[in-house]
């Protein structure tokens, strides 16, 4: 079968869509394609920095989500592909990284790396308290926030540091233990069960 590469990379491409999120790592990184910067156009997000392409993708009502685009969170890069194969990579900031938490009563999801166009969270459209402390005590973030359609909230945090992250919503509340220290660790926080 001669198109057997371009047949493979379509399904795992398909099985992410239908996975919702990205797993934890499997060791090899992925590679950009020279076709990055038509990838951005393509999907109108060329002239954006990381940050502003997470706030666009992870704030696109569900209905509006584009398809055919992945966007992975990782530690250092936001990875983006599409059907066609292009890939790029856009770079975290040195100094921070953005981790996506949704909080849930009942229904909930495994993922590592957040993907800002096909995670959805049980919680989409509602205010809520989010703090997040470090482990040595330091009040990072302390805010009202309204979740994303997709039932997520990101917040930017710095790196190399341990911290919980705990949220409130109509007197239920739950913590989760994040981490900026390595490569490995997760952006996508679904494991913060509200009691």
């Amino acid at each position: 079968m001669k198109n057997r590469p371009a047949a493979i990379a379509a399904l795992a491409l398909s099985a992410a869509l239908l996975a919702g999120c990205t797993a934890a790592p499997q060791g090899s990184a992925p590679t950009s394609s020279a076709g990055g910067s038509d990838l951005l156009a393509a999907w109108d997000l060329d002239g954006l920095d990381t940050a502003d392409v997470i706030e666009r993708l992870d704030a696109t009502p569900l209905a509006e989500r584009p398809e055919g685009l992945i966007a992975s969170v990782q530690p250092d890069a936001v990875v983006l592909a599409d059907d066609a194969h292009d890939e790029t990579r856009l770079p975290m900031p040195e100094d921070e990284v953005y981790i996506a938490v949704a909080p849930f009563r009942e229904m909930t999801h495994e993922c590592h790396f957040h993907s800002l166009t096909t995670c959805v969270g049980e919680l989409g459209g509602e205010e809520i308290d989010v703090t997040v402390v470090s482990d040595d005590g330091e009040t990072i973030l302390d805010e009202t926030r309204t979740t994303y359609d997709n039932g997520f909230v990101g917040v930017w945090v710095p790196r190399d540091i341990a911290a919980t992250v705990t949220i409130t919503h109509d007197g239920d509340i739950g913590s989760a233990e994040i981490a900026t220290i390595g490569d490995d660790d997760a952006t996508c926080i679904t494991g913060l069960q509200l009691t």
